[in-house]
């Protein structure tokens, strides 16, 4: 089954004061990390990385990379712009994906196995989006399958996919993803990922 992509990195990193997606992390960026995920674990599947605000500081550390980068030029309206931006990028290219995984840029313990498991568990529950659970949080990445994308692209540019787990939590399995809880907002997460510290679930999404 072909999982298509989409790499959300559009953020301007205000709270953090310099660009999460260049931060480095194990001798990468946070954002050719996630890439490098991306494209592992989508295997030849068309991958989308989604910039904003910084898209031209981005660009060198994708230029390698088979994969398509797009700027959302809405990306301060919110998390729902870009991925909307994203979900048009991929049907330019192809119809061929039977599903889409979501990912952010800043959650730096995604590997392609949980990628991978996202998809298991979809062909094994039957369940239309699979999502991400770390504490008492549902969220990325996160797995639509084809037919739930019409509710996706419908969801508003400031929502989240979360937005979406909230309102239909009939049609969502989850994979238990602890390390989902670290992610990179502020320079103390930063610091605290660089000592090995997990923090407490922050609730991306």
């Amino acid at each position: 089954m072909s999982t298509a992509v989409i790499v959300l990195a559009a953020g301007s990193s205000s709270r953090l004061g310099q660009p999460k997606q260049l931060l480095c992390y194990e001798g990468q960026t946070l954002l050719r990390r996630a890439v490098e995920t991306a494209v592992a674990a989508a295997a030849g599947a068309p991958v989308v990385v989604v910039t904003g605000a910084l898209h031209a500081e981005l660009l060198p550390e994708l230029t390698d990379l088979p994969v398509l980068v797009v700027q959302c030029s809405t990306w301060a309206e919110g998390m729902g712009a870009s991925l909307k931006t994203g979900l048009t990028a991929l049907q330019s290219l192809c119809n061929t994906w039977a599903t889409v995984v979501v990912i952010l840029c800043d959650q730096p313990y995604v590997t392609a196995t949980v990628l991978e498991q996202l998809v298991a568990t979809y062909l094994d529950t039957g369940q239309p989006i699979v999502a991400a659970e770390y504490g008492a949080v549902r969220g990325v990445p996160v797995l639509f399958g084809a037919e739930v994308l019409p509710l996706l692209r419908g969801i508003s540019n400031a929502a989240g996919a979360a937005q979406l787990l909230k309102q239909h939590p009939q049609l969502v399995a989850t994979v238990p993803f602890a390390a989902g809880a670290v992610d990179v907002d502020t320079p103390q997460q930063y610091a605290a990922l660089l000592r090995g510290e997990a923090p407490s679930p922050t609730g991306n999404s």
